[in-house]
């Protein structure tokens, strides 16, 4: 006889919001996006109503486009990677609830808009001059060490986990989070990044820049890509001190 469990979703819209569940059968390696698929199918809840199915978003199913973000158990995640049966057996229960990131706008059911995240990468310049970059030639020689550093930070998928894992970050803060920090570091990192390192370490001076940070730590527990979130935070603390040091002692030469 096949066992069956219960997903609890979080649905609506701003105006709008409720719980609604769903019964459906319990499979080997069904993933949590898997499931919202099966609700999809057959969009019948507990009560035998026929409802509009739910929404989410979904793109590559293998943890790299990062649109799967919601909260699973309260848990921040990406929904393509959890298996069902892993969750039902941490929790021994046969209950699953499925909720959208709370510091976010939501759009609807399941669906946040990420948006600001995007617009914090603008802050901090999370990208890379290349202008006339092919009329200089081969760029130089980078460390292996270095290559492998950058490589782990480059994993970022700006899926909003550690966003919505951090409490620093709320109606009352303007604080930009911990991904857009490590992406200081990544780009500040690069052969031709790093020419522009001053810019994005005078962004993280200031509002909602790096010392809004209260070493929580909790978004390092909840990466997907298992990023050093802290090391990098405290890496950047001890740059952007650097930084302020040479403000100081070259006041023409700091920014406004």
């Amino acid at each position: 006889m096949s066992q069956t469990y219960t997903l609890k979703i979080y649905r609506g819209t701003p105006d709008n919001q409720y719980w609604e569940e769903f019964e459906l059968e319990q499979r080997p390696y069904l993933n949590i996006t898997a499931a919202l698929m099966d609700v999809q199918k057959n969009p019948v809840n507990k009560k035998g109503e026929k409802v509009t199915p739910p929404a989410w978003e979904q793109g590559c199913l293998e943890v790299v486009c990062g649109s799967c973000s919601m909260l699973v158990n309260g848990r921040p995640v990406q929904a393509c990677v959890i298996l069902v049966e892993k969750v039902l057996k941490a929790t021994g229960s046969n209950v699953i609830t499925l909720a959208p990131f709370t510091k976010f706008p939501l759009v609807k059911d399941l669906v946040v808009d990420r948006g600001n995240m995007f617009e914090n990468l603008k802050k901090i310049h999370a990208w890379v001059e290349v202008d006339d970059a092919l009329d200089r030639g081969f760029g130089p020689k980078v460390d292996p060490k270095i290559q492998e550093e950058r490589y782990i930070l480059s994993t970022c998928i700006t899926c909003g986990c550690c966003t919505e894992a951090c409490p620093q970050i709320n109606p009352r803060s303007n604080f930009i989070g911990p991904a857009p920090i490590s992406q200081v570091r990544l780009f500040n990192a690069h052969p031709t990044g790093k020419h522009s390192a001053s810019d994005r370490l005078h962004a993280l001076m200031g509002e909602g820049g790096i010392t809004d940070c209260g070493n929580a730590q909790n978004c390092v527990q909840v990466c997907p890509k298992d990023i050093p979130l802290t090391e990098s935070i405290s890496l950047m603390g001890r740059k952007v001190a650097g930084q302020a040091i040479r403000d100081l002692l070259n006041p023409a030469d700091s920014k406004e």
